[in-house]
């Protein structure tokens, strides 16, 4: 039986506040956030879209020290920047906030002493590198080292940058404080722990059982995360920006970033609706759906629904709706290449075509996989179905009613069979786009949306009546009154994909209250009704604009490739052919892959050497699924002494390449051959 709601809160991710957005966090999550928001709308449904920028964690303090300002200075700086690029882009947040105010800094501490008092932590106390001079606890990224697998002198606490191995700050040799430079000792600290262990039955039932009908990206990566187990983990850490631990013996600790953000959520509705906003979030009512990256989904599936449980008066999520990422020009947007579309950037390259934006990043949108977005796509779209279709046929029907009827609505006369058809088709249409919203399919209702258009082009194409006209008018006023009832119904059909053009055909056929409901109408018009004056809804992209923003594209990378140089590890000195057989390098295939507990960057993988079965750790989980490994063959050193990680036992090294930009790759043979074979 399907739940009954009388309000839908939906919130999107909160975009880190140390950068500019770009077209990956728009596919990813604000475009289709925004699209269902309208949606609800236009059907008149209780409806508020809560969103805002994430403002605390180790990444801000690390760009204000880079650039010697404070960490105040950046978030105020990149908060008010994507707040105006979001505004101009259409997004139609009801908030759109931050959590350094103070009602955030509030409602956190207040939510973690709800939690503290019932009991709902557990305290642990452990080691951690700590800076005497700076008289500070380091993060991972403040401490750097000797790696102690490929000797790189600038490794970092939690990664090596040369080899790819994932490291715990311990693992270093010869630590230092990127702070002061000086030698870190390790001093105690205590730390306040989300046991999710704890949680993990009813998370159990309520996703794989309750929420089956979750995308299956979502669901799938839920499964993993359950099958593996959960564990403990910490709310709180050493830091000096963020919000307080609010405990006298929490003096020098801020509340862990995952903890902190989500609650934004909550504190946002609290500054929007400071009377009523418990109805939001305590009412059973109130259907909340979260709109995320799928780099989100283990926070906004387990963790956060962990939290609002735990702290017991708040409703769960009733979807998660996370899509996948989106590429650019066939490789991976990054920040730190510059390889990206930015958002402020396309707003003055191409001024007023929100909408051209807006619709190729739905209609590549990266649902259930990851899609790729390249400008020459961008211009097809826009020349071979805006231009073409929509904006075709809008034109055509509006400047045909302005040359033989004045710019008023023509009365309709007897209908012909492909009338009749026509209408039919086009008033089915409001049916499948619904089903496909509801599901949040929302490429394929635009597709749905954009057919609407294509029957109204057809449907000039074949009655044609600019040749009617010659010999027979009243045929010629049903057929362009059948073309204008189908431009307000595009008004309508498009109004969640694309708000600006959606306007625009509002006021050329001179209705502004058009709903949802009225969807497939075919006497949205009344005869005689006055039409205004039209435009040209989309302009042809011509090929010299495309070429200025790959030649953009191609200067980054030509950039990227000219400092390769300094990215790349320097050779290591050279060996002698009898100390290089030394190395017994072959091919294994993986038989079970699964994350080492606790470990968010290790996995641990059982493989059939041809000899027998032997582990190995590597430090790849933030490149790899490891349900996507098994049944893969790699390439490992097997006469590698043996070390324990994580208190298992490594047997070998897994073998992987890393590019310029940190990203790992795993070594495989090109063609599967037998395991045990060597390599040489």
């Amino acid at each position: 039986m399907t739940k009954k709601f009388n309000r839908t809160l939906v919130t999107s991710a909160l975009p880190y506040a140390n950068g500019p957005v770009h077209i990956g966090h728009l596919a990813g999550v604000y475009v289709p956030a925004d699209i269902y928001v309208r949606y609800l709308r236009l059907k008149g449904e209780d409806v508020i879209h809560i969103g805002g920028s994430d403002e605390h964690g180790v990444p801000i303090t690390i760009r204000a020290k880079k650039e010697g300002v404070t960490p105040q200075d950046i978030v105020d700086k990149y908060h008010s920047l994507i707040k105006k690029s979001f505004e101009e882009f259409g997004i139609t947040f009801d908030i759109y906030s931050r959590t350094s105010s103070e009602i955030h800094k509030k409602t956190a501490s207040d939510f973690f002493l709800d939690l503290y008092n019932k009991g709902e932590f557990e305290e642990q106390t452990s080691e951690q590198y700590y800076d005497e001079e700076a008289q500070m606890f380091l993060a991972d990224r403040y401490i750097m080292g000797e790696c102690p697998h490929c000797g790189n002198p600038n490794a970092y606490g939690d990664q090596c940058e040369s080899c790819g191995t994932s490291l715990n700050p311990t693992d270093l040799k010869n630590p230092r404080s990127t702070i002061s430079g000086a030698t870190p000792i390790m001093k105690e600290t205590k730390h306040w722990y989300l046991p999710l262990d704890k949680h993990e039955g009813w998370l159990r039932q309520w996703i794989l059982e309750d929420h089956k009908e979750w995308k299956t990206n979502v669901y799938g990566q839920c499964k993993s995360w359950l099958d593996m187990g959960l564990h403990p983990r910490a709310v709180s850490r050493d830091l000096d920006w963020g919000v307080p631990v609010p405990l006298p013996e929490a003096k020098g600790k801020v509340l862990y970033v995952w903890f902190d953000a989500p609650i934004g959520y909550i504190s946002n509705t609290k500054e929007l609706l400071p009377d009523t906003w418990e109805k939001w979030w305590k009412s059973e009512d109130t259907k909340l759906v979260h709109f995320i990256g799928k780099d989100n989904i283990v926070f906004h599936c387990i963790v956060f629904p962990a939290m609002l449980k735990a702290e017991g008066s708040f409703i769960i999520p009733e979807n998660v709706p996370a899509n996948e990422f989106l590429n650019l020009e066939g490789d991976k947007i990054s920040t730190s290449r510059n390889w990206a579309v930015w958002l402020h950037e396309y707003l003055v390259d191409f001024p007023g075509q929100q909408d051209v934006l807006r619709y190729v990043l739905t209609a590549n949108a990266p649902e259930t996989k990851d899609n790729d977005f390249t400008w020459r796509d961008f211009q097809a779209r826009n020349n071979n179905e805006l231009v073409a279709i929509l904006g075709n046929f809008i034109n055509r029907a509006l400047v045909l009613t302005q040359k033989y009827f004045d710019n008023k609505v023509p009365q309709i006369h007897e209908l012909t069979d492909y009338d009749k058809e026509t209408l039919k088709e086009f008033t089915d249409v409001k049916a499948v786009v619904e089903s496909y919203l509801d599901a949040y399919r929302f490429r394929d209702a635009l597709k749905e949306a954009m057919n609407l258009a294509r029957i109204g082009n057809k449907y000039l194409a074949d009655t044609e009546p600019w040749k009617v006209a010659k010999t027979d008018m009243p045929r010629v006023e049903t057929i362009l009154n059948i073309a204008l009832q189908i431009t307000a119904n595009l008004a309508i059909a498009f109004e969640p994909f694309l708000p600006f053009s959606a306007a625009k055909i509002r006021t050329f056929v001179n209705m502004d209250n058009l709903s949802w409901n009225q969807l497939g109408r075919v006497d949205l018009l009344p005869v005689g009704h006055q039409l205004n004056s039209s435009e040209l809804l989309f302009a042809k992209i011509e090929d010299e604009t495309i070429e200025k923003q790959v030649q953009k594209l191609l200067d980054t990378k030509k950039a990227n490739e000219a400092s390769v140089e300094i990215k790349v590890a320097p050779q290591k000195p050279n060996v002698t052919f009898d100390d290089f057989a030394k190395l017994d390098l072959r091919v294994g295939k993986v038989l079970e892959c699964t994350k080492v507990p606790k470990a968010d960057k290790l996995l641990q993988f059982l493989i059939d050497d041809g000899m027998g079965k032997r582990t190995i750790i590597s430090g790849i989980a933030a490149w790899y699924k490891p349900e996507d490994l098994v049944g893969k063959q790699v390439c490992f050193i097997a006469n590698l002494e043996p070390r324990k990680l994580r208190g298992i036992e490594s047997q070998g090294m897994i073998l992987s390449v890393e590019d310029t930009e940190g990203n790992l790759s795993l070594i495989q043979p090109s063609k599967e051959v037998e395991p045990g074979c060597q390599i040489g």
